[in-house]
């Protein structure tokens, strides 16, 4: 028999529905997502720590989950919203099913809501805190947990999911990954050596890294700039990661040790982290930017890039230091998605090129990094 859940939004509505996964009650922000596919790497991305994630996408579970589509060592999110879930899954792949992954990972899901009413909601009110739950069903009581939840500005969630050891990175990218052969390359004994930051990294960038001959290094997000110098390093990347990036006074510090000394390569979080760190401010989004299909327009070359991205703040432009100038833009809402600075070899987008899942348009900024590290 099909467990009842509820979600709670903190103006008040609930939506009543069917759980699946894990069961118990969490809170968090509620969010949509509008990729069509990728479900499973949205799983595991850990820039979603704290927030309860709604697919716009009607069925979900059609092709199961697998150990090879996974970003993190585990699931970040804190509850899973999908129209439909698919109880029968059907891919070569497949190793097993959405369901009984959520539930060994103790995410709460719900399934059978009206999900194009939810995202309508929160696209025209913004993103809303809420409360999932297959043990409480007690509207007026979600909706005041809802209320007293936490939510995410001025949380410092990276501490909760990077990496806390120093370590090496040697994978490289799916072979079922598109990737031009140009851009193979091999690991050689002066292969360039790139100190990662974590924030929450997901691993297919070091896979990108690796891809193009890299040597990687990963340390914690927390890293003083002392201790990303020792490392020798002839390039810094700064990797995404979840919530608010105001609190993150220790990463800004450490970046503003490092730019002039080393090239330097942000990517969402790391995008907002670099900016924070030359003097700029950020903003929390109206709802976000969260799926495979945002366009962006790349001001050096004129063209559309379509992008993936997850990310619920932006870099204020009013803000932005003389240094830096802008260099690709969001055509929904023309906030900044990409910033270089002028004088130093520093620069960074706040979507993800790495595409996991997603498009490939934007690959080529890891060959920018790689021709800054050579130079």
């Amino acid at each position: 028999m099909a467990v009842r859940a509820k979600l709670a939004l903190e103006d008040g509505t609930v939506y009543t529905g069917c759980g699946f996964g894990a069961e118990g009650e969490v809170d968090g922000e509620v969010c949509f997502n509008t990729s069509m596919t990728g479900y499973q790497e949205i799983l595991t991305d850990p820039s979603y720590r704290g927030q309860i994630v709604a697919m716009t996408y009607p069925e979900i579970g059609n092709y199961g989950v697998n150990t090879q589509d996974v970003e993190s060592a585990g699931l970040h999110l804190a509850g899973f919203v999908v129209r439909e879930y698919s109880r029968r899954l059907s891919n070569f792949r497949a190793e097993g099913s959405l369901h009984d992954y959520l539930k060994s990972a103790g995410v709460v899901g719900i399934s059978g809501i009206d999900t194009r009413a939810l995202v309508r909601r929160l696209r025209d009110q913004g993103a809303m805190k809420g409360v999932l739950s297959t043990i409480d069903l007690d509207d007026a009581s979600l909706v005041a947990k809802a209320r007293a939840s936490r939510g995410l500005v001025g949380r410092d969630l990276v501490q909760e999911v990077m990496g806390t050891q120093t370590r090496e990175w040697s994978e490289k990218l799916n072979p079922l990954a598109v990737f031009h052969p140009d851009e193979r390359q091999e690991s050689t004994g002066s292969a360039p050596h790139v100190v990662a930051i974590d924030y929450g990294m997901k691993w297919n960038i070091p896979r990108h890294l690796a891809e193009r001959g890299c040597r990687v290094t990963i340390l914690p997000g927390n890293a003083t700039a002392e201790q990303i110098l020792a490392q020798k390093p002839d390039g810094v990347f700064l990797s995404n990661g979840p919530g608010d990036p105001e609190p993150l006074e220790y990463a800004a510090e450490a970046i503003r040790g490092v730019l002039g000394k080393k090239p330097v390569f942000g990517i969402c979080l790391g995008h907002q982290l670099l900016s924070l760190a030359c003097g700029a401010h950020t903003f929390k989004l109206k709802f976000g930017h969260r799926g495979a299909n945002q366009p962006v327009m790349n001001h050096e070359t004129g063209l559309v890039e379509i992008t993936s991205q997850n990310h619920g703040f932006a870099v204020d432009e009013e803000s932005l230091p003389s240094d830096l100038e802008v260099t690709h833009r969001n055509l929904n809402d023309n906030t900044i998605e990409g910033v270089r600075h002028k004088t130093l070899p520093a620069f960074s987008v706040q979507y993800h090129p790495e595409a996991s899942a997603g498009p490939h348009d934007s690959s080529y900024l890891f060959e920018r990094f790689m021709e800054a590290m050579g130079k």
